[in-house]
């Protein structure tokens, strides 16, 4: 499947942007992004789901996987998620982890 992910970092906030669709087959991409923030310190990761069309249950696993590797003292925000993506993170329970904010 297809799969686009880029990271920015300013002033301390780590912006994943996320196009396409995070599951088993593109989620070491979205994981090394999420590698990349931890390692540049950032006290916040924001994840601009906006253009993202599909999150599998291993794009689930990848939000978990982002949540523990940032520590719990980095707040983190999926931004703009779709109807699909965002209901899958409800049914979940993991927006009580993250924060889900429309765009």
């Amino acid at each position: 499947m297809s799969f686009d992910g880029t990271l920015s970092v300013s002033e301390g906030i780590a912006t994943i942007e996320v196009k396409g669709e995070l599951d088993a087959s593109t989620a070491p991409r979205f994981h090394d992004l999420v590698d990349q923030a931890a390692e540049q310190g950032a006290v916040r990761l924001e994840i601009d789901a906006r253009h993202l069309g599909f999150l599998a249950s291993a794009g689930l696993r990848s939000l978990v996987f982002a949540r523990q590797k940032m520590g719990d003292e980095v707040r983190i925000a999926v931004i703009g998620a779709t109807e699909p993506v965002s209901r899958t993170i409800r049914l979940a329970g993991f927006d009580h982890s993250i924060e889900l904010i429309d765009a």
